[in-house]
């Protein structure tokens, strides 16, 4: 299991919590199929995708799956359907179907549809760190990483957590270019997005560019911020690291892949469950350097 993005979060109270107790919770809030007349489902399921447990722990650090099921039901399909049945109505009687009737008619359709829709199912992944107060959401959508925290702490009861950052880092990042103090373990990579910060401003956004180029220090003599960059970090990683400290577009590089190629094929399970500890033991790792050079524990 490798997150392709990260939501970082601070727990900012200590959470004690044991895999029989967390299971438990989590249980109470297990995932189940849309009944015929829902729209969607949600609920908590087994990170393997397989088995009953709602959790994976390894190294003091729970990975928990939340599901969700939506019915695809096509506006187009409704519509059409909709447009049918007024016309003939309206043939029939000879007057126009008001907005009030035509709602109506459009529920009973959707009513009818419903249990022959198709499903569509999603995943969201995270994991808390108790022991480095973290809780971390692969998830590039701030609405989804929300939904994932509040159906956490619907389960717990609480679940008390604030942004890893709760100021820009764009004047940071725009220093790693316009002052070259870009850390030791970084390498910029050919990819950034600067932004003017006047009102409609503009924005310029690079890719396989040359950060050092004269054209970008135009950009940024100009007062242009940086608000996103694309970096490699101590050879572990490449990502792109927004303002707000959100981690998109998460590779993790071959050195930390080909760690657990000795896992043969067919014993997936325990594939899974090496590739978790190594890939989440790189992430609290990133994300505590994160928040050493940025100074995010200072806004605590």
């Amino acid at each position: 299991m490798w997150f392709k993005n990260l939501k970082l979060f601070t727990l900012t109270q200590p959470l004690e919590l044991t895999d029989a107790d967390l299971e438990e919770k989590l249980s109470e809030h297990s995932f189940r199929p849309c009944g015929s007349q829902e729209l969607a489902s949600m609920g908590f399921s087994s990170p393997f995708n397989q088995g009953e447990s709602l959790l994976h722990a390894t190294s003091g650090r729970f990975w928990i799956t939340l599901k969700k099921q939506e019915k695809i039901l096509p506006a187009a399909v409704v519509n059409a359907e909709l447009a049918e049945k007024v016309a003939h109505i309206e043939a029939e009687t000879g007057s126009p179907v008001n907005k009030k009737a035509q709602s109506d008619l459009k529920q009973e359709i959707i009513h009818r549809l419903l249990p022959q829709a198709f499903t569509k199912n999603s995943f969201t992944h995270g994991f808390i760190s108790t022991a480095d107060n973290l809780v971390v959401v692969d998830s590039s959508s701030d609405g989804k990483a929300e939904t994932f925290l509040a159906m956490v702490r619907k389960a717990l009861g609480s679940l008390p957590v604030v942004p890893i950052a709760r100021r820009s880092i764009q004047a940071d990042l725009t220093a790693w270019l316009k002052e070259d103090t870009t850390p030791a373990q970084v390498e910029l990579l050919e990819e950034a997005e600067l932004r003017s910060m006047e009102e409609d401003g503009s924005i310029v956004r690079c890719k396989n560019q040359d950060l050092g180029a004269e054209e970008i220090g135009h950009h940024l003599d100009a007062g242009k911020l940086v608000q996103k960059i694309a970096i490699e970090w101590d050879e572990t990683l490449s990502a792109i690291i927004q303002e707000d400290v959100a981690i998109k577009r998460v590779k993790f590089s071959d050195v930390v892949r080909e760690q657990n190629d000795d896992i043969p094929k067919d014993q997936m399970l325990a594939k899974m469950d090496a590739d978790f500890a190594l890939m989440s033991g790189e992430v609290v790792r990133f994300a505590e350097w994160l928040r050493q050079t940025f100074a995010l524990n200072d806004e605590e």
